[in-house]
């Protein structure tokens, strides 16, 4: 079981890693699920355009891709996060990049836990999910 980041056509380090590490591991477990391999890559808007493009055929920008590896209760995936629409998203919405790093981070989480975010009413879940987990992060941002 194992969380690490990473980037990719990039140069990007998290900040507190240690701790938010600690939290994911905490959100999956109040899932009622355990932890597998989870790899969480930072990389650019041209590179997730592609990704989006190859495995999904949609031609957009988009902020996160989770493929999800997911067996049982085992929560496993490759989660690939956009800093610059992580960016462009925080200045969208008023909020800290920080603050916005943290939702896109728990968003593909809880894909890997299940939750999906195709209708409205899917995605009204999703947000009530990533509100209660940020409300439980210790980082400070």
């Amino acid at each position: 079981m194992e969380i690490v980041f990473f980037s990719e056509s990039i140069d990007f380090k998290i900040s507190d890693e240690k701790n938010i590490r600690q939290w994911i591991f905490e959100s999956i477990i109040s899932e009622d699920k355990k932890t597998g391999e989870i790899n969480v890559v930072f990389c650019s808007d041209d590179y997730l355009l592609e990704m989006n493009k190859q495995y999904l055929s949609h031609d957009y920008y988009t902020d996160v891709i989770t493929f999800d590896y997911a067996e049982g209760k085992i929560i496993s995936g490759d989660i690939f996060i956009s800093i610059d629409r992580v960016g462009e998203n925080a200045k969208k919405f008023g909020v800290s990049s920080g603050d916005e790093l943290l939702r896109v981070i728990i968003h593909g989480i809880m894909h890997l836990c299940g939750y999906k975010d195709s209708t409205e009413t899917e995605k009204n879940q999703m947000r009530k999910m990533e509100n209660k987990y940020l409300k439980k992060t210790d980082y400070k941002h």
